[in-house]
């Protein structure tokens, strides 16, 4: 993505009220881009205090009147060079394992994981593929190793990674599924609440990684960005 000057692109993040989505926004708004993010705690963004070159939505991104809210805004700024898929949701709260996954829980889970990605990138196709930009979803360890209680969210993580790669197989487009390794997050605390996890990497220090596989821009793929800039 060199030859596009900074100050000229356009990303859509959705979930960049907190943790790595927060960090990214940040990140890039820093550079120059103009960011579109969304999430569903209004609060949070005020903290966050945000440049003006970042454009909030407050919403939930499986809600179809809020995801045509974020096709609007970035109609508005006339491209789109990035497309992050970011939000996500664990599940019910403590984990739990797949035998007592309920009806509701699953659909819950598929519809922020999955469906509202799937849904979003088909909104937005033609201003990325005519920007020829690129698709990232964060994705996880989960997706591809087996922990006990996991299964729900791995499961999830896994169809975004087929759908996002299929994306790039159907239509050209640049696209990744980032492992972004386990970060000090609400999100992680959540999984673990007994457990002290100030050992795990903030947030801050993945998105440099994640700049690195933009700016290279290998072929389409799942890569770890923990272990290198971009490393498959």
């Amino acid at each position: 993505m060199t030859s596009q000057r900074q100050a000229d692109r356009v990303a859509l993040v959705t979930g960049g009220s907190a943790g790595l989505g927060l960090a990214l926004v940040r990140a890039l708004a820093g550079r120059g881009w103009h960011v579109v993010t969304d999430g569903r705690d209004e609060r949070r963004f005020k903290e966050a205090g945000l440049p003006d070159e970042v454009h909030v939505v407050v919403g939930d991104v499986t809600d179809a009147e809020h995801r045509e809210e974020l096709v609007a805004a970035v109609a508005g700024l006339g491209r789109l060079d990035l497309l992050v898929h970011n939000a996500s949701t664990l599940g019910p709260l403590p984990m739990g394992p797949l035998a007592r996954t309920a009806g509701d829980d699953l659909q819950h889970v598929l519809r922020t994981n999955l469906g509202a990605p799937l849904v979003l990138t088909g909104q937005l196709l033609a201003p990325l593929r005519a920007s020829a930009g690129v698709l990232l979803s964060i994705s996880s360890d989960a997706a591809v190793q087996h922990y006990e209680n996991w299964g729900l969210y791995g499961a999830s993580k896994a169809a975004l990674d087929h759908a996002t790669l299929t994306w790039a197989a159907e239509t050209g487009l640049t696209a990744y599924a980032v492992d972004p390794g386990d970060m000090r997050t609400q999100m992680h605390q959540d999984a673990f609440p007994d457990e002290d996890i100030s050992d795990r990497s903030l947030p801050e220090t993945v998105v440099p990684h994640l700049l690195a596989l933009l700016e290279a821009r290998p072929e389409s793929g799942r890569y770890r960005a923990g272990v290198g800039p971009w490393v498959r």
